[in-house]
C-alpha cells in the first residue's frame, strides 16, 4: 500500500498509476473509499484505458488512511492540506480532478484555495442543497455512534451508517470527521472559481439538489442531472461516466475545446 505521511503525522493511502497522461485525482466521499468509490465501480479502468495518470488517495479516517478520534484532525485545512501534501510528494504540480458528495465540497475548496492546482473541475453528486445550513446536534456523528443502524430512524442517516458498516470503516473516527467541519464555503467563495467545471447528480438525488443550483455561480460552468440516478447509485452508471469524460473531452462546450 503507498503511503505518506502528513504533516501532522497521520498516514495517508493512495493509489497512482504513473505514466505521462493528464493527471486525474479522484477523492471519495463520506464513509467511503478510493477502492470501493473509484475502482469497485470501473473508474480506476475507464481511466486507464483512456491513457490518463490517475490519482486517489483515503481521506484521513476512511479506508487504508490513518483514523484519529479527534474532530479537531478533520478540519477542512486539514484535509485539503492531505491532498495537496499528496500531489507535492507524487510531484504533480495540478490534476484535474473529480470529487464526488463530501469530496466534491473537497474539490470545490480546493478549486477556491489552490486555483494553480486545478484544471477541470468536477463536481458530482452535490448541487443546489450545498448552501443549505447543516442540521442541528451532529446527527451523522450520531448515527455513526449509534450502537446499531436499526435505531436510526432517518433514512439517509441509516444508509450512510450500513454503507460505513459494510466497508468495515472506524465508526468512531467518522463521527469525528463530521465534527471537524469548518465555516461553510460561501456563494461569493464559489464564484471566484476560474477552473473549467461541471457539477452532476442524479435526477433523484435528493441530498444534492439540482446541480444547476450550485453551477449558475460559476462562470462557464455546465450542469447535469442524470435521469434514474439517486445518490449511491450515480457513481458506478455509465451515464455519469459518459458525462465526465465527455467534459474533460471538450464536448460540452466549444470553449473547453
Amino acid at each position: 500500500m503507498p503511503s505518506f505521511i502528513a504533516s501532522d503525522g497521520v498516514q495517508i493511502a493512495y493509489d497512482d498509476t504513473g505514466g505521462d497522461g493528464a493527471p486525474m485525482l479522484l477523492i471519495h466521499g463520506f464513509s467511503s473509499n478510493r477502492q470501493e468509490a473509484w475502482k469497485r465501480t470501473g473508474w480506476y479502468a475507464s481511466i486507464a484505458q483512456r491513457g490518463q495518470r490517475l490519482v486517489a488517495l483515503d481521506l484521513r479516517g476512511h479506508g487504508e488512511s490513518g483514523k484519529p478520534h479527534d474532530p479537531a484532525a478533520y478540519g477542512r485545512d486539514v484535509l485539503l492540506g492531505d491532498i495537496t501534501g499528496l500531489l507535492d510528494h507524487l510531484g504533480v504540480e495540478w490534476a484535474n480532478v473529480f470529487g464526488y458528495s463530501m469530496g466534491a465540497r473537497l474539490a470545490l475548496s480546493l478549486a477556491i484555495n489552490e486555483r494553480e492546482r486545478v484544471g477541470y473541475l468536477i463536481l458530482g453528486g452535490v448541487g443546489g442543497a450545498f448552501f443549505d445550513p447543516p442540521p442541528s446536534g451532529d446527527p451523522m456523528a450520531l448515527a455513526m455512534e449509534a450502537d446499531s443502524p436499526d435505531s436510526i430512524t432517518e433514512p439517509m442517516l441509516r444508509s450512510f451508517r450500513q454503507f460505513a458498516d459494510e466497508q468495515g470503516e472506524d465508526r468512531l473516527a467518522l463521527a469525528a470527521f463530521t465534527r471537524g467541519r469548518g465555516a461553510p464555503v460561501t456563494r461569493d467563495e464559489v464564484a471566484t472559481i476560474g477552473a473549467p467545471t461541471l457539477v452532476v447528480a442524479g435526477a433523484r438525488d435528493e441530498l444534492a439538489g439540482d446541480p444547476h443550483g450550485l453551477s449558475e455561480l460559476i462562470a462557464g460552468a455546465k450542469a447535469v442531472s442524470l435521469m434514474g440516478c439517486d445518490h449511491f447509485n450515480a457513481i458506478p452508471h455509465g451515464l455519469l461516466k459518459a458525462t465526465v469524460f465527455d467534459f474533460l473531452d471538450g464536448y460540452l462546450d466549444e470553449g473547453f475545446g
